[in-house]
């Protein structure tokens, strides 16, 4: 973490809780936070000696935040990482940690497979990525979307198991104990497989998982350890059955309905929709390794998934940025801006990816805004995202400088 100051000058900075650009701004930044944002003019407060960079007048921002990512995905076949070694895991995430710091993503929060390790890792600098807020290990019911196993499989843990994105564990004592090991090794949030899913070999997305009693338990225990949980969904079914549970974030939500919207707003839940995985999917499935079965069931929620974000946003749901690539696939991350803009507008498709995933994980204030006492996270971006969100999505052009807790990890200033 950088201890001197650095000062940012004629930054226009982009506040993405107004949606608007305050430009002639100064920023300095000191010890990995930003300690003052002000008008370039104003006199200048005394600091010790520190680099002083003229932006020019380009948009500063905050770091982007992906709400739903896999950084040890390296294969989209995850039986295939389910049997694979953790130290070949561990050594492929490290390319694509580094690849989502280089799109401008400096915070992910993982949902399933990322653990303490890997997290610590880039937290001490020997791994270059985002700050990884994780979960552990996803939970699962037997035969839930969690289950790697195929149908003739019968053994649950064996070589690589602990590479798996996913545990399995059925009954309500077996959930709270599967809730309390991740909590143990430090989870920010326990991630619960509540409905069918694409990947999964032996279930159907119209599936609802887990009891009521069994979702219930793992709200609690998250809840007693202060953290949240967050669900896999795509029916109206499994999402009004976690909404009415306490679960607090909800993934995908493809085939919800309105009597999903009126939940989340009751529950003040937050939705996060994967469209980019649908859209990345239906073009290098078969070839990233899925079967006939899996893509058929792929053609069930892929054109759905914009219809439900149009009706969230109508409907006032908080929304969060999540992309949920796997395998090579990683490297479409920023595709997520452009399929929302087609029914949101920049600032709020912004927001998604900085503000609103901040309030999410509980950091609002701290992250995902720049601000007196927020994490130095910084983008600087040549262009106005909230004219288009282009400029974003063309981070080896236009983005010039990359700063994570105070440090550039990229400067063509």
């Amino acid at each position: 973490m950088s201890g001197g100051p650095i000062t940012l000058e004629e930054a226009t900075v982009l506040d993405v809780v107004a949606g608007e650009l305050r430009p002639h701004r100064r920023i300095v930044v000191r010890g990995g936070i930003i300690e003052r944002v002000e008008p370039a003019g104003a006199p200048s407060a005394p600091t010790a000696s520190g680099p002083v960079i003229d932006v020019k007048g380009r948009t500063v921002m905050p770091g982007l935040c992906d709400a739903h990512v896999h950084v040890t995905a390296w294969t989209a076949d995850l039986s295939e990482l389910m049997r694979s070694s953790p130290f070949y895991t561990a050594a492929r995430a490290v390319g694509i940690l580094g690849e989502m710091l280089s799109r401008g993503f400096t915070t992910v929060r993982d949902a399933g497979g990322a653990d303490f390790g890997l997290a610590q890792a880039v937290e001490e600098g020997r791994v270059a990525g985002p700050r990884i807020l994780f979960g552990g290990q996803a939970l699962s019911q037997t035969g839930g979307h969690g289950d790697m196993r195929r149908r003739g499989e019968s053994v649950v843990d064996g070589v690589g198991a602990v590479a798996n994105i996913s545990r399995l564990c059925d009954g309500v004592p077996d959930v709270r104990r599967a809730c309390r090991e991740e909590i143990r090794k430090g989870a920010s949030h326990i991630k619960l497989m509540l409905s069918g899913g694409i990947v999964s070999p032996t279930d159907r997305i119209t599936n609802a998982q887990f009891s009521e009693d069994e979702i219930r338990a793992a709200v609690e225990e998250a809840e007693m350890a202060g953290i949240y949980c967050m669900g896999h969904v795509y029916t109206a079914r499994a999402a009004n059955r976690a909404l009415r549970c306490g679960v607090r974030s909800l993934e995908h939500c493809n085939l919800i309905d309105e009597s999903s919207i009126e939940l989340f707003l009751t529950r003040q839940a937050t939705m996060v929709p994967t469209l980019a995985t649908y859209d990345v999917l239906g073009e290098e499935g078969s070839g990233a390794g899925l079967s006939e079965a899996q893509l058929a069931k792929l053609l069930e929620v892929k054109d759905r998934g914009l219809r439900a974000l149009d009706m969230a946003a109508k409907g006032g749901v908080k929304l969060a940025y999540g992309t949920d690539l796997l395998g090579p696939m990683h490297r479409h991350q920023l595709r997520e801006f452009a399929l929302r803009a087609a029914v949101q507008p920049p600032r709020d498709v912004i927001r998604a990816a900085t503000c609103n995933a901040a309030e999410l994980f509980g950091e609002g204030g701290r992250t995902g805004i720049v601000a007196e006492g927020a994490r130095a996270d910084l983008l600087v971006v040549d262009g106005n995202p909230l004219d288009a969100l282009g400029c974003l999505q063309d981070p080896d052009r236009r983005l010039l400088a990359i700063m994570k807790g105070g440090v550039f990890y990229k400067n063509k200033l």
